[in-house]
Order: C-alpha cells, then sequence, then structure tokens
C-alpha cells in the first residue's frame, strides 16, 4: 500500500475531530464518577462477554483466574485503558492502541502503577494491519460510531484476527430508543456524557455491523445487549440489543 493510498485508507477510519474531543478529556478516564463514568459502568458486562466468547472459544476453564492465559489480544480504540487492564488481568498479552497520544499517555501511567504489562501504542489499526501482526482476539469497544466509514473500519480490524481467533465489538443501534436515551437522556438530560459525544446518524444496526463482520471474513456471528436498571444503577447483559449491544465473530482456523 503507497503512502497516499494509507492516508485515504486512515482518513475513512479516524475522524480527527472525535480524536480530539476524547483527546481533551484524557484525564477523566480513571475517574468512576466523571465523565466515563458510563463506561466504567458497562465494564463488568462488556468483560463478562468477552471473557464468556473467549472461554468457549479456545476451550479454556471458565473457573479459571486467568483464562485467557496464553493468548494475544488487542485493545482497539483503547482509550485510558478501561478494557486493557482487565483483558492483562485475565492473563492476556495484551496490545492496546489509540490515535490519541494523550490517551495512551494517560493509559500508560495507570497500568505502570498498577504494575500491569501493557504494550501501549499511539497508533491506527491500520498501522497493525501494515505489520502484518495477528491477535488471537481482537476487541473494538465503543469505537464503531466514532468512525467515518465503518465497513472499512471492520475489515481493518478483521485482519488482525488470527486464524482461529475472536473479535469482539460494541456499539449502539440506531434506533429512535437509542437516540432518545444515549443521545437526549444520557448528554442533554442526566448528563452522563459530555454533549456531542455521539452522532445518531453514526450508530450502526445489527444487521449492518454483521453484514460488514461477514464480509470481512467473520463468521459464527453472536449478540447481546447492555441494559441500565435505574432502580439498581446498574448495566447487565440482556437479549435486547436496542440500545448499547456487543457482537462476537470468529475467524476460521487455517486449513
Amino acid at each position: 500500500m503507497t503512502a497516499t493510498q494509507q492516508s485515504d485508507a486512515g482518513e475513512r477510519t479516524l475522524d480527527n475531530e472525535e480524536v480530539e474531543r476524547f483527546s481533551r478529556l484524557a484525564s477523566e478516564w480513571w475517574n468512576p464518577t466523571g465523565k466515563f463514568r458510563p463506561l466504567h459502568q458497562i465494564g463488568p458486562p462488556r468483560l463478562s462477554f468477552i471473557r464468556d466468547n473467549a472461554v468457549e472459544r479456545f476451550g479454556r476453564d471458565q473457573k479459571a483466574l486467568r483464562p485467557l492465559s496464553g493468548l494475544t489480544a488487542v485493545d482497539i480504540g483503547c482509550g485510558g485503558g478501561l478494557v486493557s487492564e482487565p483483558l492483562a488481568r485475565m492473563g492476556a498479552t495484551v496490545t492496546a492502541i489509540d490515535p490519541s497520544e494523550k490517551n495512551i499517555s494517560i493509559a500508560r501511567s495507570h497500568a505502570e502503577g498498577q504494575g500491569i504489562s501493557i504494550g501501549y501504542r499511539a497508533a491506527r489499526v491500520e498501522d497493525l494491519v501494515a505489520e502484518g501482526l495477528k491477535f488471537d482476539i481482537v476487541a473494538c469497544l465503543e469505537v464503531v460510531e466514532h468512525v467515518p466509514d465503518p465497513a472499512k473500519f471492520i475489515a481493518e480490524c478483521a485482519s488482525l484476527v488470527a486464524p482461529g481467533g475472536l473479535a469482539v465489538f460494541s456499539t449502539l443501534n440506531r434506533t429512535f430508543k437509542a437516540w432518545a436515551l444515549a443521545i437526549v437522556g444520557a448528554e442533554y438530560v442526566l448528563g452522563w456524557l459530555p454533549r456531542g459525544t455521539h452522532q445518531w446518524d453514526r450508530f450502526i444496526t445489527p444487521d449492518e455491523l454483521s453484514g460488514f463482520a461477514k464480509a470481512a471474513g467473520l463468521d459464527d456471528i453472536r449478540f447481546e445487549g447492555i441494559t441500565y436498571n435505574p432502580l439498581q444503577d446498574v448495566w447487565s447483559r440482556n437479549p435486547d440489543t436496542d440500545v448499547n449491544y456487543l457482537m462476537s465473530a470468529t475467524k476460521a482456523k487455517a486449513a
């Protein structure tokens, strides 16, 4: 791929305004009551989804404390490392990338303070693809709805999945309910997120995401939703994919 082609691909999978938006909030990543409070709250269901799918895919012991030992994982759009660190604690050898230098600096500093070894890099997904890297687990959470060309982005992510590997995505469904709850409710009424965090026209339906994944060579598509219980102030996994949802997919093993 030429430099011009790489630049064109980058423009399709990276929105610089979005990168700057999250860079301005970098200091908030590890504050559980701050700007990223919703990501801290949905952390447990997201991580249990990754864990359960990985345990099944790689034949690991469901009760093991470090079920991902011996596996490699990449966290794409890692932000401050809210997913990267738990993956490492579960035993995976983790590479984590984000286009924001500020995010990577915060993530690296926090991991070092916890004594956790993670390969943090200020990079784009295309950079890893160009290096020919492959991972057993490719995680990309709450990122797809922020990129200009999700089909291209999913294809790049899928190319990082090793034969026999697992990919996990999470995003927001493009429904009226998602607009009402994730934008009007979360950003304007409750103030859980800074206004402008999301653009409804970039939300992606499960059918669209599944189509992008299949076109990129992934199969065994599975979905689960994440829903909020206001009485208990708890998020949990649920069959309802109308707002927040997760998708796992696999790549066939080499012949």
